[in-house]
């Protein structure tokens, strides 16, 4: 039996004083946090060849150590959901803010042991705020999923390229060398955790009950909800998250390894991921102002991964053409992580069923994402050769234009 209760017999102190924040801070809030959830990764693979190269470490070890944060993701975010519920959305995200900063401190320090562990703790946290936040946009803002996600994948997108083009100068520059950048970016995650500090005050669990706060139409909950672990579509938008996040994982780790084996500088290599992460803002934000305009998003759905395709075919024909295949890659990659992230929102009546599909799709979608980096590492040691990994992505791409085209359609798991 599901129960309902409206909002009008629901309203508390607490929930009340949530209501009077401010929506631009709420919204501020997201962004800041979105901000920290792929600079502490984009920024180790334009300084993966000096990192391997003092440490000693081969191919296959050094793809471990980029992809422990993404099977990180895949053990806690089954775990985020239930995190949630009990400390309310706001404080779990202030929890992964802490972790995120200590891990990145953490990473940065002497000792290869302490490089493992920051590393791990990187993840976990990374993997709370990836859960949660696209739970927190279904809550305040059921009417603006598409473009809320959007504007926050932009933002997350844009703290990417910064982290990816600033690494090998910042690198060069500091006598701490590599470990300066990959450790630079808890101070981002300090001021993430100030700007939420407001919502910690007002905010409690009693706000849970209060969906749409911010321009929402949504007035009733649902106490009771279909797992999406027993749904056919809950299914297929994890497999549509997991299988773009395998092309991501793998370019931003390796590609700048590609291109120096095609003659290509490190310089010129970290500033074509730069371009990679830049164009993925327009990528976001291009994919959320055509959202609104169909009425699914089986068309978005396929022609994102088509664009990956490209790039890749473009990388194993015209390495020498890098600058123009990371761009399509970035708008593809762009797209691909707005859509995934607001099928989230949009395919659930309720943020939490929001949230466990959340956790569903990164925990399953991201154990084949860690594989990724893994698998294309093993591959070049085994071959000698960037080309059977980039055969391989364009196998899974095509696979993912049919997770697109049904994930991509207009209906909710009931």
């Amino acid at each position: 039996m599901t129960t309902k209760v409206t909002a009008g017999n629901m309203v508390t102190a607490p929930a009340t004083a949530a209501r009077n924040l401010r929506p631009a801070l709420v919204i501020a809030g997201i962004l800041l946090v979105a901000s920290n959830l792929r600079a502490g990764i984009t920024t180790v693979g334009p300084v993966l060849g000096n990192l391997q190269q003092d440490l000693g470490l081969s191919s296959l070890t050094a793809s471990t150590l980029i992809s422990l944060p993404l099977l990180a993701f895949a053990a806690m975010s089954p775990v985020a959901p239930g995190l949630a519920r009990r400390l309310g959305l706001e404080r779990a995200l202030a929890l992964g803010l802490i972790l995120l900063s200590m891990g990145l401190v953490v990473r940065s320090a002497p000792g290869v042991p302490l490089l493992w562990i920051g590393t791990a703790m990187l993840g976990v946290a990374i993997a709370v705020l990836n859960v949660i936040l696209p739970s927190l946009v279904k809550r305040d803002f059921p009417a603006r999923i598409g473009q809320i996600t959007g504007a926050y994948s932009a933002v997350q997108s844009v703290f990417a390229a910064i982290a990816a083009g600033v690494a090998v100068p910042v690198a060069d520059a500091a006598t701490a060398g590599w470990r300066l950048p990959l450790g630079m970016w808890a101070g981002l995650a300090v001021i993430a955790l100030g700007v939420l500090a407001p919502q910690l005050r007002h905010r409690n669990k009693a706000a849970e009950h209060q969906p749409g706060m911010y321009g929402g139409t949504n007035t009733t909950i649902d106490t009771e909800w279909r797992s999406p672990w027993r749904s056919a579509l809950g299914w297929q938008i994890t497999a549509f998250m997991g299988l773009q996040s395998v092309g991501f994982y793998v370019f931003i780790t390796w590609l700048p390894s590609i291109e120096r084996s095609a003659g290509i500088s490190d310089a010129a290599a970290g500033f074509h991921q730069l371009l990679l992460n830049g164009f993925a803002i327009f990528g976001s934000l291009l994919c959320s102002a055509l959202m609104p305009r169909f009425r699914d998003q089986r068309l978005l759905g396929v022609l994102a991964p088509a664009l990956f395709i490209i790039a890749a075919i473009g990388v194993m024909f015209a390495p020498r053409l890098a600058a123009v295949w990371n761009s399509i890659a970035g708008v593809s990659a762009g797209m691909c992580i707005v859509l995934a992230l607001s099928f989230f929102g949009l395919r659930t009546r309720h943020h939490r069923q929001a949230a466990a599909l959340s956790g569903m799709a990164q925990s399953v979608g991201y154990v084949l994402a860690a594989a990724g980096p893994i698998a294309a590492g093993a591959l070049h040691d085994i071959t000698g050769s960037w080309t059977p990994a980039l055969v391989a992505i364009i196998a899974l791409e095509l696979v993912l234009l049919g997770f697109g085209c049904f994930a991509g359609r207009n209906r909710v798991i009931e």
